[in-house]
């Protein structure tokens, strides 16, 4: 199956996925594809030097990474919130996750927007433009699945010399420190800014 190129960076702004809430077919994908062929797609993203891969099912949209609005005593990994398709998403830096340092911005850099059970997250990682195929005989398990602190490291897949590792999107969004405390933030902005455009719009 062939696979449409990733657009250009001076023509898209964002490529939307559809996620796992509408349904809709990935437009990376030829037109005419069946929904079922996505079952194995992922979004490859850079932290650091090591790859990553996470489900296409959980992704919304990636977005060009953008200036953030920051928000106050919420976990140094939360760079702020912004508004994606008129949705208020935390960003979360992958790279203070992954390796307790903040992601210098760069111009490749990107936010992967995901929906996961918890609530939507934006993950602003060094890159994300490409889309791999991972069968579950590909993927072999790593030691680190038995840590709870890296229990969304699911397995790690060696595609053609490159080691990609699994991230699972829902456990990933479950193991962020405050994570519950991010949610009702993320929850009281959602309900201000709702009766704020409910107030202008009377």
């Amino acid at each position: 199956m062939r696979l449409r190129k990733p657009p250009q960076k001076k023509n898209n702004r964002s490529i939307a996925t559809g996620g796992r809430e509408n349904g809709l077919p990935h437009p990376l994908l030829k037109k005419g594809t069946k929904r079922m062929n996505t079952l194995n797609k992922f979004i490859i993203f850079k932290s650091r030097e090591e790859e990553y891969g996470i489900h296409i099912q959980s992704v919304i949209s990636i977005e060009r990474a953008q200036k953030v609005n920051p928000i106050p005593k919420l976990p140094e990994f939360v760079r702020g919130v912004m508004r994606v398709r008129d949705e208020l998403v935390p960003i979360i830096d992958v790279e203070h996750v992954f390796y307790q340092t903040q992601l210098v911005h760069e111009e490749d850099a990107r936010i992967i927007v995901l929906q996961t059970q918890a609530l939507p997250i934006g993950l602003l990682v060094k890159e994300a433009n490409d889309i791999v195929e991972i069968l579950e005989n590909d993927q072999k398990q790593i030691g680190l699945v038995g840590y709870d602190r890296t229990k969304y490291f699911t397995g790690v897949a060696n595609l053609g010399g490159r080691l990609i590792t699994v991230v699972d999107a829902d456990l990933f969004t479950e193991s962020l420190e405050g994570i519950k405390e991010i949610a009702a933030y993320m929850k009281e902005a959602k309900a201000a800014a709702k009766s704020q455009n409910t107030g202008v719009g009377g």
